[in-house]
């Protein structure tokens, strides 16, 4: 199984990807958790991602896209769940032609919708739980305006391409992994 998580910031994807990981054996690569990994142990691509993360603004798609390389090519299997890559339309077309060259494909982007203020309310929250300085509510209404300016049109993208499920990413973390689960059965 190879899938892709997306939605806008806050939406669940990460909570979600861990279920899914735990429940089908399929390695979770969170681009978000990557990057703060690169800043917190200080690399290279950790300081140049770390001036765009405090302002709330995407990581360069070359970084990331080396990132995820090098994190796919260490992989045991071919089954991984991306979640929070591609965010955007160079990086999803990057991405099938890393896949592509491997004879690999996506299978399923799931899409959690999730409204701008419920969006809002758990990054904010989040903040609290974590301490995580990226979630402000000012930084988080600006990666808000960056997800629908920048990623948005991934959802044209993968409907084109008819692999996008888009389900309602609100309510109880399980009664979401029900409505993902469904997809995912579908799949296998």
């Amino acid at each position: 199984m190879r899938l892709i998580l997306f939605g806008p910031p806050g939406a669940g994807k990460g909570t979600q990807a861990k279920l899914i990981a735990e429940r089908h054996n399929v390695e979770h690569i969170s681009t978000g958790d990557v990057l703060r990994e690169a800043v917190k142990n200080g690399t290279d691509v950790g300081m140049k991602a770390k001036s765009y993360m405090d302002k709330g603004e995407l990581v360069p798609d070359q970084v990331v896209i080396d990132i995820i390389k090098d994190k796919i090519s260490t992989l045991e299997n071919s089954s991984f769940m991306l979640d929070g890559f591609p965010r955007t339309e160079a990086q999803a077309r990057e991405l099938d032609n890393m896949l592509n060259d491997q004879n690999l494909g996506i299978d399923s982007v799931v899409m959690l919708d999730v409204d701008d203020e419920e969006v809002i309310k758990r990054i904010t929250g989040r903040q609290e739980l974590e301490g995580r300085k990226d979630d402000s509510e000012e930084v988080a209404r600006n990666r808000l305006s960056v997800y629908r300016e920048q990623t948005s049109p991934l959802e044209k993208y993968y409907k084109n391409r008819n692999i996008l499920e888009k389900i309602n990413g609100e309510g109880e973390i399980e009664e979401v992994y029900k409505r993902i689960e469904n997809i995912l059965k579908s799949i296998k």
